[in-house]
C-alpha cells in the first residue's frame, strides 16, 4: 500500500514520496507564547503528532521541527497592533522573555499530558535573529524587499506566485491590507513586513542594517526551516487560518531567493468550534486545556480529537466529551476482558483489521475510520470470548501485538499498563480481581438480605476510590473509570 496526502497547495490527494529516500523533513507551525495552550493546540498537535508517529511507523526517519513564535506576531495577524508577547508582559508587569519562557513550559506540559512527542528541533524566533536578517538582505539584493525609514518590506508584486496556496489574487490581497489599515509607507497595500524599526520604549528589538529592531511574524518560519530542513521540504503543517497570509507570505519569501519550491506537501488542520461556534482567545471562548485536564482524562481528550479529521472541524460539548469517555472506556474493557481470559485453542485472524487499520491511516491519515477499525475488533474480540472455546496464546499475542502498535504506538490512546502484554502486572491484576469477587460477593449478601445500607456503603466507598459497579440483570460486574 501508498500512503497519500491531501496536499493544500494542489487540493488533491497526492502519492508520498519524500524528496530523499527514506528520510522526511517535516516543519509545523508552533505556538505564539502569550498564553496557556488550549483546545485549539490540542487539536493541531495531536493530529500533526500521529502523522509523524505514522511516517515513523512507516520506515521513514523523520526530522521533525516545530518553532516557537517568541517575536513578531502582531495582534492583528498582520504587520499593525502591538506584539501578542509585549502585550502579555505589560498585562502580567513583567519581562517579555520571562512571559515567553513561562508560556513555552506551560505548552509543553500540556502536550506532555496529551503524549504529544516533542519535535527534533525546537527553535525559537528570537534565537535566529541573524538568518532572518541574513534572508532579509538576500530578498533585498534580488530586489524582492525594499526599505522606507527603517522599515523593510516584501514587494509582493515582485513575486508572481503570491497567493497560489490560499487561492487570493493580487488584488484580494490589496483590498485586505487596506481593510487592516497598513501603513502609508509601503509602495502597495498588499506588501508585508519583514521588518519593523522598534518605536521608542519597545522592549524587544535588535540592531540591523536598517534599524533597530524586530523581525516581521511571517519571516521566522522561512528562515529557520530553511536552515534546519533545507531550501526544499517535505510537509510543512499548520492551521488552516494560516493558510493567509502566513503561509502565502512564507512561500514568497523562500523561493524568492532560492528559485526553488519551498514546500512539497502542505498541510493543513482545521479548527475547533464550540457548539458550532468558532473558538478563539479573541472571542473568550477559549478551553484552557489545564482547566479541561481537572476534569478530564488527557487521553480522552486525545481521542476526543482523533474521532475527528485532521482536516474537518472538530466541534466541543460537554456530550461529545463524555461520549469519548465513554467510546474509550469500552476499548480499555475489552483489553482487560481480553487479558483476564484463560487460554484455549479457538483461533483469531486479526490480519483483516489490521489491513484495513494501515489502508485508513495510509489514506490521509484518516484516524476517525482507523479508531472505528479498532471498535470492529473490539467487538468481533468480545464476540470471541462469549463462546465457549478460549483464545489461544498465539491468537491472544497477536491481537495484543496490534493492540499495542495501533493503539498506542500509533494512536497513542490506550496506555501500557492497559495491555496484557504488560506481564509484570498479571499477578498483581489477579490479586485485586479476587478481592473485587469477595467484595462483589459481600455486596450480593447483603442485597440479599436487604441490608441496603451495607450494600450501598460497599458501592460508594469504592466509588470513591475510582472503582464503579454496575448492577445488571446477570449480576454485578466492575471497572475502574478512566
Amino acid at each position: 500500500m501508498s500512503l497519500f496526502i491531501y496536499n493544500s497547495l494542489s487540493r488533491t490527494k497526492e502519492k508520498f514520496e519524500s524528496l530523499h529516500p527514506g528520510i522526511v523533513s517535516m516543519y509545523v507551525c508552533g505556538p505564539t507564547v502569550y498564553g496557556h495552550a488550549h483546545l485549539g493546540h490540542a487539536k493541531s498537535y495531536v493530529s500533526f503528532d500521529v502523522i509523524v508517529r505514522w511516517l515513523r511507523q512507516s520506515g521513514y526517519r523523520v526530522k521533525y521541527v516545530q518553532n516557537i513564535t517568541d517575536v513578531g506576531h502582531l495582534t492583528d495577524d498582520a504587520d499593525e497592533g502591538e506584539d501578542k508577547i509585549m502585550k502579555q508582559a505589560r498585562l502580567e508587569k513583567t519581562d517579555p522573555m520571562e512571559i515567553a519562557q513561562f508560556y513555552t513550559r506551560s505548552f509543553y506540559e500540556d502536550m506532555d499530558k496529551l503524549e504529544v512527542l516533542r519535535p527534533n528541533i525546537a527553535p525559537a524566533a528570537t534565537a535566529h535573529i541573524p538568518e532572518q536578517i541574513a534572508l532579509i538582505a538576500r530578498l533585498m539584493k534580488t530586489g524582492h524587499a525594499y526599505e522606507v525609514n527603517g522599515n523593510v518590506y516584501f514587494s509582493v508584486k515582485s513575486f508572481e506566485g503570491y497567493g497560489k496556496l490560499s487561492g487570493r489574487t493580487d488584488q484580494e490581497a490589496h483590498q485586505s491590507g487596506i481593510r487592516v489599515g497598513i501603513r502609508s509607507d509601503k509602495k502597495d497595500p498588499s506588501d508585508f513586513a519583514l521588518w519593523k524599526k522598534a518605536d521608542e520604549g519597545h522592549l524587544m528589538q535588535w540592531n540591523s542594517p536598517w534599524s533597530t529592531g524586530y523581525p516581521g511574524w511571517h519571516l521566522e518560519c522561512s528562515a529557520m526551516s530553511m536552515k534546519y530542513l533545507g531550501e526544499t521540504i517535505d510537509i510543512h503543517g499548520g492551521g488552516m487560518e494560516n493558510k493567509f497570509p502566513h503561509h502565502d507570505c512564507e512561500i514568497a519569501q523562500a523561493e524568492a531567493v532560492t528559485g526553488k519550491p519551498y514546500v512539497r506537501f502542505w498541510m493543513h488542520n482545521n479548527m475547533v468550534t464550540i457548539n458550532g461556534i468558532k473558538m478563539g482567545k479573541s472571542l473568550k471562548n477559549s478551553i484552557n486545556l489545564k482547566e479541561l485536564f481537572k476534569e478530564t482524562d488527557p487521553l480522552v481528550i486525545r481521542f476526543f480529537v482523533l474521532q475527528s479529521h485532521y482536516r474537518s472541524q472538530l466541534d466541543y460539548s460537554e456530550t461529545a466529551i463524555k461520549a469519548s469517555k465513554t467510546g474509550l472506556e469500552k476499548l480499555r474493557e475489552t483489553q482487560r476482558r481480553l487479558k483476564e481470559q484463560p487460554l484455549g485453542t479457538g483461533v483469531f485472524d486479526i490480519a483483516p483489521f489490521q489491513h484495513r487499520f494501515t489502508e485508513a491511516m495510509d489514506d490521509d491519515f484518516n484516524t476517525p475510520v482507523a479508531i472505528s477499525v479498532l471498535f470492529e475488533l473490539s467487538k468481533a474480540i468480545n464476540a470471541a470470548l462469549d463462546r465457549t472455546e478460549a483464545l489461544s496464546e498465539a491468537s491472544r499475542q497477536d491481537i495484543e501485538a496490534f493492540l499495542d502498535k495501533a493503539g498506542r504506538e500509533t494512536l497513542c490512546i490506550l496506555k501500557q499498563d492497559d495491555l496484557s502484554g504488560d506481564r509484570d502486572n498479571r499477578e498483581s491484576v489477579k490479586k485485586i480481581d479476587a478481592v473485587m469477587t469477595i467484595l462483589l460477593e459481600l455486596r450480593a449478601e447483603a442485597r440479599k438480605n436487604k441490608d441496603f445500607v451495607l450494600s450501598d456503603k460497599i458501592r460508594d466507598r469504592l466509588l470513591e476510590t475510582g472503582i464503579e459497579i454496575k448492577d445488571t440483570r446477570e449480576g454485578a460486574s466492575w471497572s475502574v473509570q478512566s
